[in-house]
């Protein structure tokens, strides 16, 4: 009789999360340095050249560059542009909510990152949109503890979002067909993370067990549709999108961020 082997979520040691951690701390001083430089009137393509421009300065490669014959060194997705936007001639307006995704090779070792912001002031739904999007993230990191499985991390991401419809009183649309992913000297590894979903399923968490956990939320629809360049994802109906995202490990002592951004 031979014993089945326990799945799993890929894990580090130690020392990989250290070096983990630093490609993370890269993409967190790009993603800083690329909010500061967005104002009306600057294109995504120059905002592609400044966290380019960090990420090289630092010793590292961007990893989105040249994925799949993708373009930028990030993606820029702009209002209803969900996520993989390629960067360029759009210029930023006041109220645009401007979503970045980065991220960066450091020793073979890869950080993948992500957040949304607003030129200028924001309306106030689009500033509850990345809100509820940034605090359903961290409802799905709290879940990130040994011994819990793959999906009880994305059912704590659809509790999250809940909540925040609850506190917001409005629905958002968790974006369909996207989420997640174990990460480490690839960008993308197995297993895929859902945003939602039922918990109590697939590999389980364990010490040093990392996951890019993404959630992307609408102020409308879950359907999307990508655009005639094979990339930029958008919302079906047009409404606006949000995304935050961060790379994180299993301790001991609780989930730990591995893309922390400067103060």
């Amino acid at each position: 009789m031979r014993l089945r082997r326990r799945k799993v979520v890929p894990f580090r040691t130690a020392g990989e999360l250290e070096a983990m951690e630093a490609a993370g701390a890269v993409v967190g001083r790009a993603l800083v340095a690329v909010r500061a430089a967005a104002r009306p009137g600057v294109t995504t393509q120059e905002l592609n050249e400044v966290a380019d421009t960090v990420i090289r300065e630092a010793g590292a490669v961007p990893s989105f560059l040249g994925y799949h014959g993708f373009t930028g060194s990030i993606c820029a997705s702009v209002n209803e542009e969900v996520v993989h936007g390629i960067p360029g001639e759009r210029v930023l307006k006041p109220g645009d909510l401007v979503s970045i995704d980065c991220g960066a090779i450091l020793d073979g070792w890869h950080g993948d990152s992500a957040w949304t912001f607003g030129v200028g002031e924001l309306a106030k739904q689009d500033a509850d949109l990345s809100e509820a999007t940034r605090l359903t993230l961290e409802a799905g990191m709290a879940a990130m503890v040994p011994g819990n499985k793959l999906t009880d991390v994305s059912h704590a991401l659809e509790l999250g979002t809940r909540a925040m419809e609850r506190k917001h009183g409005r629905h958002y649309g968790i974006v369909d067909g996207y989420g997640g992913h174990a990460i480490g000297r690839e960008m993308h590894l197995d297993p895929f993370l859902p945003n939602e979903g039922p918990g109590g399923k697939g590999p389980e968490l364990v010490v040093g067990s990392v996951l890019a956990i993404e959630p992307m939320l609408t102020l409308g629809t879950v359907d999307t549709l990508v655009l005639d360049d094979d990339w930029t994802v958008v919302t079906a109906d047009g409404t606006r999108a949000a995304h935050w995202e961060h790379s994180v490990a299993v301790t001991e002592d609780g989930p730990r961020i591995l893309t922390k951004r400067p103060e």
